[in-house]
């Protein structure tokens, strides 16, 4: 018998990673809130953590939408020197610091867990206190585009490539876990694996996705939306797109069972 989230006592979100498609977490986000669901734990992985964040930072729909509008991805002044990767992922502390001025885990409303990669004993590190800003910089480190991040001198990057639905830090924290996976990895034509690098990119798109799928149908209430495979991973355009894709397919798994208002 399924679950009824009107009866839980205590609600689990889990975000995955995903970059600009990530922005189906807002779109779930809002369904939630004119459902009245309210969440007690979240856990994220790359773009989930810094979506997480947010809110459990207590910041509106808008206020998400308009950071990931206005935070740049790529500039001209954000290009690393002497470091591994395209971009200088540090640059990017003082947009933080904007909406996060605390800087602490311990200044949100709710708990979050942020999982990263840590690079040196290519294991998972998840952070859930002490200082906030890094541990999500270093979430989103995408390599090789983004530089790791140094974290009590060691080195931090994307938490997609270890743990990219981190479920497992809101199991016993939570009676009823909403998931949101936006790694997705479609049926595709023969074309798109015409060379090397694409043959890379969608082994490694396999992989991801295969473990995150298993994890996310554990969850009482989840969404996968298909048609996020047409919105590039940096493509700040498909913003509005991917929010709306996660808003109609949150709406639909939330009419499914029974929410208290």
């Amino acid at each position: 018998m399924n679950k009824v989230i009107s009866d839980a006592k205590t609600v689990g979100l889990v975000l995955s990673g995903g970059g600009i498609r990530g922005m189906a977490h807002i779109g779930l986000l809002k369904a939630m809130e004119e459902k009245g669901v309210q969440v007690q734990v979240v856990s994220g992985s790359s773009v989930g953590a810094l979506v997480g964040a947010l809110y459990a930072n207590g910041n509106s729909i808008d206020e998400m939408l308009q950071f990931f509008k206005e935070t740049p991805l790529f500039k001209y002044d954000f290009f690393a020197i002497n470091k591994p990767g395209f971009i200088d992922t540090e640059r990017y502390f003082k947009i933080f610091k904007g909406y996060f001025p605390e800087d602490a885990f311990e200044a949100l409303r709710i708990p979050l867990f942020v999982v990263a990669t840590d690079l040196l004993k290519g294991e998972e590190k998840v952070f859930s206190n002490g200082k906030l800003i890094r541990p999500l910089l270093a979430s989103a480190a995408l390599p090789p585009v983004f530089s790791p991040i140094e974290i009590e001198k060691t080195l931090y990057a994307d938490g997609g490539v270890m743990n990219n639905f981190p479920k497992e830090y809101v199991d016993d924290k939570a009676d009823f876990i909403i998931g949101s996976n936006v790694s997705i990895a479609d049926e595709i034509d023969k074309r798109a694996i015409r060379n090397s690098i694409l043959l890379a990119g969608r082994v490694t798109g396999l992989m991801i996705y295969a473990s995150s799928h298993r994890k996310l149908l554990e969850c009482d209430i989840s969404i996968e939306p298909k048609e996020l495979e047409g919105i590039g991973v940096l493509d700040k355009k498909g913003i509005e797109k991917a929010f709306k894709i996660g808003y109609e397919h949150g709406s639909r798994a939330l009419e499914l069972t029974s929410v208290s208002n």
